[in-house]
């Protein structure tokens, strides 16, 4: 389970950073293609969506 729980962790933590770029509001690195791309912040949503889906599931296997 600690994979899940460091995986999901993972996809939380990228999905933030893509849906910053995508907004403009995080310029880093500032050469990449997704700053100000507004697909980038619905990507980066549904990949933090999925990683705190994975994370939720992990705790509740851990539980049970």
């Amino acid at each position: 389970m600690t994979v899940l729980k460091v995986t999901g962790a993972f996809l939380i933590a990228v999905g933030i950073i893509w849906g910053l770029q995508g907004l403009g509001v995080l310029n880093w690195p500032p050469s990449s293609f997704m700053i100000a791309q507004r697909e980038w912040t619905l990507y980066g949503t549904f990949t933090a969506l999925i990683g705190a889906a994975t994370l939720w599931w992990a705790m509740q296997r851990q539980r049970g």
